[in-house]
């Protein structure tokens, strides 16, 4: 069966001078349910793309049976140094609305569905050796390179507090990576404050529904403050960090539609 999503590839020359490659798969956006047979074969197959570390930027969840469904999903890449958040999808089931709503400007309003065990999807994870970023600040080392890595929990139910991992990076650091779930720009402007590298972040699905463009597709929402052209894919604005935002492999089972945006991963290969 072939895969049924694209794998969104990028260099980015940011390590020191003479250290090994890292091959970083960062994807986002999962919202399982019991029903998602082909997304799950799907994300079994993202071994096969042989990363050296993991990123995910939560929604792991959409439905209460999804922790265990998870984590047979990802299988062998718990056995790989990995970093995670959440996302609201993993604190709440989605609910039923208008899938229109996510074209209109975020008023701020959430329709929050039952809660989810996101404590154990957490505790099976860090017990497999992932790191929880959830404002967290940790150090890991990846083919001989030492990176910091610092999170923020969901922007979008205004759960993140910067304040809690901010400060100038460590010098013993070869990179600096900061990880969100949904990258609203007050996120991304306390990262830029403190000099990181690059910034891993899901939640916007690529807008979803894109249209036909010049050169491509064009979003017509991110479901945050983020400008809609930064909706999926790697971008940098002046001299702010890279951003990567994954435009996810799932989607609400309340609004299965994806249009000229189809799911994806990401594979970030950086490089000296």
């Amino acid at each position: 069966m072939p895969m049924a999503y694209k794998v969104r590839t990028s260099t980015l020359p940011l390590l020191p001078k003479g250290a090994k490659p890292i091959k970083v798969l960062h994807f986002s956006d999962l919202h399982l349910h019991p029903r998602k047979k082909r997304e799950i074969a799907d994300i079994k197959t993202f071994i096969d793309l042989k990363p050296d570390l993991v990123i995910s930027t939560g929604d792991f969840l959409a439905h209460k049976d999804g922790v265990d469904i998870a984590l047979n999903a990802l299988g062998e890449l718990l056995d790989l140094p990995g970093l995670f958040v959440f996302g609201s999808n993993d604190y709440y089931a989605p609910s039923f609305k208008n899938p229109f709503s996510y074209l209109r400007k975020d008023n701020g309003e959430r329709k929050l569905g039952e809660k989810l065990p996101w404590q154990r999807l957490q505790k099976q994870l860090t017990k497999r050796g992932w790191q929880d970023l959830n404002h967290n600040k940790v150090k890991l080392k990846v083919n001989g390179v030492v990176i910091e890595a610092r999170g923020t929990d969901d922007a979008h139910l205004e759960l993140d507090d910067y304040r809690k991992v901010e400060g100038r990076v460590s010098n013993t650091a070869d990179i600096a990576i900061g990880v969100t779930h949904a990258p609203y720009e007050r996120v991304l402007a306390g990262m830029a404050q403190d000099k990181l590298d690059l910034i891993f972040a899901g939640h916007t699905h690529g807008g979803q529904i894109r249209l036909p463009w010049p050169g491509g597709s064009k979003s017509l929402t991110t479901n945050c403050d983020l400008e809609n052209w930064r909706s999926r894919g790697v971008t940098k604005v002046n001299d702010e960090p890279w951003l990567n935002v994954s435009a996810g492999m799932g989607m609400s089972p309340f609004a299965p539609i994806r249009f000229v945006c189809p799911p994806e991963v990401s594979l970030i290969t950086l490089t000296a």
